[in-house]
């Protein structure tokens, strides 16, 4: 045989260059079906969403969607940030500030979701039962919510959880 520069041969380079070809063409097939697990479009356009918290009134309460899951914006009156800021948080089982779980006290924003079987809790209407404390209550278990979504009674482990938001201008609000 041929030898060619210092000892490699044809048949070296042949096998460098087909495992190259092979190692090309497997990322060739691997890409699309790797591409393929990211999120749709649709998807991605729901990563964010952004509401104007103007129109809401105070004692209104309203419900958008984020991420298809509900999300409640409460324009909270001055006495029910009395009522949430007067609580002793060691009296929580899941002990938690009014303060932490509001940019501004005025305006509370929480994922719907009640954090026991996912269920959505009443007292966003002003007709609707809102518990012991006049926050939310979970009709299919019992789970009472007070005026800062945190758990009070029922057997909901945690608080109604706040979701990323911050405040793009004085009265919009961006969540995710």
């Amino acid at each position: 045989m041929a030898e060619t520069h210092e000892g490699a041969t044809r048949r070296d380079f042949i096998h460098v260059a087909s495992a190259t070809m092979g190692a090309v063409g497997a990322a060739c097939v691997a890409w699309p079906l790797i591409d393929q697990m990211n999120p749709a479009a649709d998807t991605l356009a729901l990563a964010t969403t952004e509401f104007d918290v103007s129109g809401v009134e105070e004692g209104m309460a309203v419900t958008i969607v984020w991420r298809g899951k509900p999300v409640f914006v409460r324009h909270r009156t001055a006495k029910e940030i009395e009522e949430a800021g007067a609580v002793d948080i060691n009296d929580l089982p899941d002990p938690e500030t009014d303060g932490a779980r509001a940019a501004k006290p005025e305006m509370l924003v929480l994922v719907g979701v009640c954090t026991h079987l996912g269920c959505v809790p009443l007292g966003q209407k002003a007709t609707d039962p809102r518990g012991e404390w006049g926050g939310w209550f979970c009709p299919c278990h019992g789970s009472h919510y007070d005026t800062s979504g945190r758990i009070r009674k029922g057997p909901a482990p945690t608080n109604l959880p706040v979701p990323p938001y911050e405040y793009i201008s004085d009265t919009v609000i961006r969540i995710g």
